[in-house]
């Protein structure tokens, strides 16, 4: 994992360097620098936009009583391409756009899926209603008495 990182934070950067310099050379430094910029506020623009509509999204399945699984993972997947898309760099660009895109998005979490069941195996209980089988039960109410815990170590008489 650790070598893993290593290469991750070592390679992608040599390699976003490569990539500007090699534009920049059949270019020219304005524009390199004009793209970078660009590619950062359309990013941060893309990413507010996807992202609120996926916040929606998180709320509509609440209220439907649904667990938003796959609308938080596109919020975290979301989140990663904002963070992608003001990097300067070429290539962190191009996955961020990817990333901003539904479709791909939804591939991205297949795959995920696919990844967790090869190495995770998954139990589910089956009939669970709560903690009460009868419907009526729901609407009953319960009177409490709350005792202080201060209170409560003191004699009856001080009370």
């Amino acid at each position: 994992m650790i070598f893993r990182l290593l290469l991750l934070f070592t390679l992608v950067p040599l390699i976003e360097l490569l990539l500007l310099l090699w534009l920049k050379d059949h270019t020219s430094w304005s524009f390199t620098i004009s793209l970078v910029l660009l590619t950062g506020v359309v990013g941060t623009a893309l990413t507010r936009w996807q992202g609120l509509a996926v916040v929606s999204q998180i709320q509509r399945d609440l209220r439907r009583g649904e667990m938003p699984a796959d609308a938080m993972v596109h919020g975290l997947m979301i989140l990663v391409a904002g963070a992608l898309l003001v990097t300067p760099g070429v290539l962190t660009d191009v996955v961020g756009f990817l990333l901003l895109t539904p479709v791909f998005r939804r591939g991205m979490l297949g795959l995920a899926r696919r990844g967790m069941r090869r190495r995770f195996t998954i139990h589910t209980a089956q009939g669970f209603q709560g903690f009460s089988q009868s419907p009526a039960s729901r609407d009953e109410i319960i009177d409490v008495r709350v005792i202080d815990s201060k209170t409560a170590s003191e004699p009856s008489s001080a009370r």
